[in-house]
């Protein structure tokens, strides 16, 4: 070639390059690779980056393709032309060539003229229309030279145009079409199969329940929840993971669904993308992490074996297998559950630092958070609940007993670390805070016959005139105890005078009660034997007392019938 014809076809490349030639397209002159063809680095050679930066290559590529695939790599626009502006000029023309069928994807062939080499359309008459042309400087952003480069884009060129052709037909849509419609179909079956079954999961959880209490109680903290609370966090858990997943697979559909038409096969393209990135990074997380949830998972199997280990040694010492000096056996159960507590506390001390991300800034605000409520409400709960472990290693009650605190009767049914509530005989439950219980004085009925194997006593008061002599009130007395059977014979009842007052003598009767439950019912029927008793020997009681004239006036003793 002579140097006329040279400088003629540098001055042909520079203007179309420029995009100003009608029918050679935008990628003369361009540094293009394949990001289709695994085998062939972006980046080649020693320092390639360096290198590449120094050459002025794009340290961050653009892709042309067709349907949003990359086909081809850019890392340096001809001249002084931006980047972004080259890509959209050349996607539009490589289009155009897919859309043109008098062309051939074999027609497309790399011929060299020096400094370049050119890749265009070899015509039926043997004529050669250039499309793109590559320098020295372009491939040496990929370490290749200008003719490997241009072999590589040839190539890319050729798979592009052939694959959109194949893929733009009406067989490829009817097949598209059919293959959408059968995912759907299973989809809309699944959908109905998962419903089911999340259903027969809602019953199943709101019929038996019970399992995992069972599991609580083994481990001890079977008294710090309630069934209720157990059904509606399972209901909660299966919500969840009925809704996730329904998500997780409609998310999934999507891409598959796009995947079957040409024109959003770029877009599910970049959402599988974006699916393997996340499960990706998702399973290079548990990777690292093994060794922290391996940690985790000593430390939550000594914990549990240490907490089973307690709950058999004070089970043991609740039956009375084991004996203690100075530990008594209804102190056993609370003291279980206060280890518990510790044990579960000093566990998740001991794999809190192991725990992935507890380093982070949401670990420290929620403990921040926590740290700010516990002191706002300390005082009243720390009083309350050290206020719970007196009253339980006092020994003042226990659940089940009858007792008195603070002018409330009742037994007591739960005996909590911030509560303690009672029964009362009309059936009400009374609440009362262990700090009140602790500062007020507590009436035991169930201790004595409990501890000691005897009676509580019930007292009652009367007042007699002076007419009437003290044996006789005595043994009056005496019978009306003994008439009533919820009054035992284990000890014999006695009559106390208490007071000689201006008008009356002060008698009381005490009795010991069979059962500390009845105690209110039987002293009733105590109250009214005496009436009985009083009435039948012409006995005036004189409670509460009162002034009578005797002028005539009838005896206040009832008539018996």
């Amino acid at each position: 070639m002579t140097l006329g014809r040279q400088i003629a076809l540098l001055a042909l490349l520079f203007c179309l390059g420029l995009g100003l030639g009608p029918g050679l397209g935008p990628g003369l002159g361009t540094g293009l690779g394949l990001a289709l063809d695994p085998s062939s680095p972006a980046w080649a050679g020693e320092g390639g980056a360096t290198a590449a930066a120094a050459q002025g290559c794009a340290t961050t590529p653009l892709f042309i393709g067709l349907d949003g695939r990359r086909d081809l790599e850019i890392r340096r626009a001809p001249a002084a032309q931006r980047l972004d502006d080259y890509v959209r000029r050349a996607n539009a023309r490589l289009l155009e060539l897919a859309q043109d069928h008098t062309v051939q994807p074999g027609q497309l062939v790399v011929q060299d003229e020096a400094p370049f080499s050119l890749v265009g359309v070899r015509e039926q008459d043997g004529r050669f229309s250039p499309e793109l042309a590559v320098g020295d400087r372009a491939a040496a952003c990929f370490g290749l030279t200008r003719q490997q480069l241009a072999v590589r884009y040839r190539d890319g060129m050729r798979r592009a145009i052939t694959s959109y052709r194949g893929s733009h037909t009406l067989a490829s849509w009817l097949r598209g079409t059919a293959l959408a419609a059968l995912v759907l179909g299973f989809y809309i079956l699944w959908l109905r199969v998962q419903g089911e079954l999340n259903r027969r999961v809602e019953r199943h959880f709101a019929e038996r329940p019970r399992f995992v209490m069972q599991e609580l109680s083994r481990l001890g903290l079977g008294g710090f929840v309630e069934l209720d609370h157990v059904r509606q966090l399972m209901q909660w858990l299966r919500q969840v993971v009925h809704w996730s997943l329904v998500l997780v697979i409609s998310y999934l559909l999507i891409p598959l669904l796009l995947g079957f038409f040409p024109p959003t096969e770029a877009i599910a393209e970049g959402l599988r993308g974006q699916i393997r990135t996340v499960v990706l990074g998702f399973l290079g997380g548990i990777v690292q992490a093994i060794p922290n949830l391996v940690s985790i998972g000593v430390i939550l199997v000594i914990t549990v074996l240490a907490i089973r280990a307690s709950q058999s040694w004070f089970r043991a010492i609740d039956h009375g297998r084991i004996r203690l000096p100075g530990f008594y056996q209804e102190w056993a159960l609370p003291t279980a559950r206060l280890v518990a507590i510790l044990l579960c506390l000093a566990g998740l001390a001991a794999a809190f630092p192991y725990i992935p991300g507890s380093g982070s800034k949401v670990f420290q605000g929620a403990g921040l958070f926590i740290g700010a409520l516990a002191a706002l409400g300390s005082s009243a709960i720390a009083s309350n609940i050290i206020s719970g472990l007196m009253l339980i290693y006092t020994r003042a009650f226990r659940e089940g007993d009858r007792v008195e605190i603070n002018g409330v009767v009742g037994v007591v049914q739960d005996r909590a670390l911030l509560v303690t509530r009672l029964q009362t005989p009309r059936n009400e439950l009374v609440s009362i805070p262990n700090a009140s219980v602790i500062g007020a004085s507590v009436v035991n009925y169930s201790f004595s016959r409990r501890e000691i194997s005897q009676p509580v006593a019930i007292a009652t008061t009367i007042t007699i005139g002076y007419d009437v002599p003290w044996r006789q009130v005595q043994e009056l007395m005496l019978a009306a105890a003994r008439s009533v059977p919820g009054i035992t014979d284990e000890i014999e009842p006695f009559v106390l005078q208490t007071s000689l007052n201006d008008f009356h003598i002060s008698y009381e009767l005490n009795a010991f009660v069979r059962e500390p439950g009845t105690y209110r019912q039987t002293l009733s029927e105590v109250l009214a034997a005496l009436q009985d008793q009083f009435a039948a020997a012409d006995v005036e009681i004189l409670s509460p007392g009162y002034h009578a004239i005797r002028n005539g006036n009838r005896s206040t003793v009832p008539k018996s019938g």
